[in-house]
C-alpha cells in the first residue's frame, strides 16, 4: 500500500483541497511553492496508462477547476502541471499522481527540486481557501 492509498484511506492526515469519489487533491507536504498540490486518482494504479477511461476522465474534468482555486488562493500567475511515470522518469511514489505547482518569485518546478516545508497553520489556511474558491 502506497503512502497515497494511506492518505486516501484517511490513515495519514493531509489538508485536503478537494474529493470526489475518483480524486483526492491535498497540498503537499514538501512544497516546491506555496499551494503546491498533488492530485491522485483514488483508483490504486502506478501508472496513468493503467486508470480506467472513468478515473482518468474524473482527473481531467477537475484538474482546471483545481488550476483556477490555486491560483486564486496564492495570487499565482502561471504554474505547472507534472506527472511522472516509472522510476526512471522520476516517479517516487508509484500510484498515478499530478503535482500542480504554482510558480512564484519564492519558487516553483526548476531544474533542482528544492522542497520545503509546510506548517499545519499554513496549510490549513490555503487549504480553507482553496476550498471556498471551488465553491
Amino acid at each position: 500500500m502506497t503512502i497515497f492509498a494511506k492518505i486516501i484511506a484517511g490513515e495519514i492526515p493531509c489538508h485536503r483541497v478537494y474529493e470526489d469519489a475518483h480524486v483526492l487533491a491535498f497540498l503537499d507536504v514538501g512544497p516546491l511553492s506555496l499551494g503546491h498540490l498533488l492530485v491522485v486518482p483514488k483508483e490504486a494504479k502506478a501508472y496513468l496508462h493503467e486508470l480506467s477511461d472513468e478515473s482518468a476522465a474524473a482527473i481531467g474534468r477537475v484538474l482546471p477547476r483545481l488550476c483556477r482555486a490555486m491560483m486564486h488562493a496564492t495570487g499565482a500567475t502561471a504554474y505547472n502541471l507534472l506527472q511522472n511515470n516509472g522510476s526512471a522518469a522520476h516517479q517516487a511514489v508509484m500510484h498515478v499522481h499530478f503535482h500542480l505547482i504554482p510558480m512564484s518569485s519564492a519558487g516553483g518546478l526548476g531544474i533542482v527540486w528544492k522542497p520545503q516545508s509546510l506548517s499545519s497553520d499554513a496549510g490549513a489556511a490555503l487549504a480553507t481557501g482553496m476550498r471556498e474558491a471551488l465553491g
